[in-house]
């Protein structure tokens, strides 16, 4: 089985390969970015799948030699068969999880969301400490990170930063981040040298585009004012800042970072996007468990009826 999905495997990366290479394709954006993803998926299973196939062949090869009348080249074959009979195991378990289904939604980038919970400027500087651990994370795996949003305090603390994170598979890399996240520690504004527990908030939002969430310009509301905080010249004496609220679910989302009232307008329907993804998969969610207890409920009093109607008949 797992030679014929190799096989499968093969010959769609390889049409997948000519399709990236077609000019028609190449100027669909949406469509190239979803082969270009495929592509990343396809490329391990090959290489692993070959790799296995290379290591198994190589492992018949050498115990074919153990009959041999050679003591030397016995010798060397049984060192091969060694080393091959560990290697072959671990790529088959290898090849095993890259063939496990995928959630299609593993592949997108996110949007992630540092929020400062109870501990006042202590919890705030941790926040900006769990920001800058998944900065650091994300340039060690080779992804990018945009800041959309920040909301400083006085000690560099952040009580609350959005940023999007885009690269190869990072919702599916982060998205069990999302709950609170606690310290024990002596902060920096205690004098005494007590600990305090301080928390903060971790929410990872897979990224939506227009065609997965089609908001209605009747369902916006679109405010302007001018931004708060240190920004030169130019953003606190115009009115670049923007807060959209979702007039249907009540969401508010502001962005004011960027000198463009445009830029803080897209990027803040992006955070808006992201938002009402995760309500509709939530809301998607509770009806599949209600549903499934609905059905187990059923389940369990069909089997009782069918017990009691054997009992009384009996």
């Amino acid at each position: 089985m797992m030679e014929s999905r190799v096989e499968e495997a093969t010959s769609r990366l390889e049409s997948v390969v000519a399709q990236m290479g077609d000019p028609d394709i190449v100027s669909d954006h949406q469509r190239y970015r979803a082969l270009a993803s495929e592509h990343r998926h396809l490329v391990p299973i090959v290489e692993t799948g070959q790799a296995l196939f290379e290591k198994r062949r190589a492992l018949a090869e050498a115990r074919a030699l153990l009959d041999e009348k050679d003591p030397d080249l016995v010798e060397m074959a049984r060192e091969e068969v060694a080393a091959l009979e560990v290697d072959v195991p671990a790529l088959e378990r290898a090849l095993h999880r890259l063939l496990l289904p995928r959630d299609p939604v593993d592949s997108k980038d996110v949007i992630l969301e540092v929020r400062a919970g109870t501990g006042g400027d202590e919890a705030a500087l941790f926040a900006a400490d769990v920001f800058r651990m998944y900065t650091r994370y994300a340039e060690s795996k080779g992804w990018a990170v945009e800041l959309l949003s920040a909301n400083e305090n006085d000690l560099g603390g952040l009580k609350e930063v959005v940023a999007s994170v885009t690269g190869t598979d990072v919702f599916g890399t982060l998205r069990f981040e999302s709950g609170v996240h606690r310290v024990q520690r002596i902060p920096l504004t205690e004098a005494q040298g007590r600990i305090h527990t301080s928390a903060c908030t971790v929410a990872i939002l897979p990224e939506a585009d227009e065609i997965e969430v089609d908001i209605p310009e009747n369902d916006l509301r679109i405010d302007t004012y001018r931004a708060s905080g240190a920004g030169g010249q130019h953003v606190n004496k115009t009115e670049s800042a923007i807060r959209i609220t979702h007039i249907p679910s009540g969401l508010v989302v502001a962005c004011q970072d960027e000198r463009s009232q445009q830029k803080n307008k897209s990027r803040a329907l992006k955070v808006l996007r992201a938002k009402l993804l995760e309500m509709k998969e939530a809301a998607a969610h509770s009806e599949r468990a209600t549903l499934r207890t609905i059905l187990r409920n059923n389940m369990s009093l069909h089997m009782e009826n069918s017990y009691l109607k054997s009992f009384t008949s009996s």
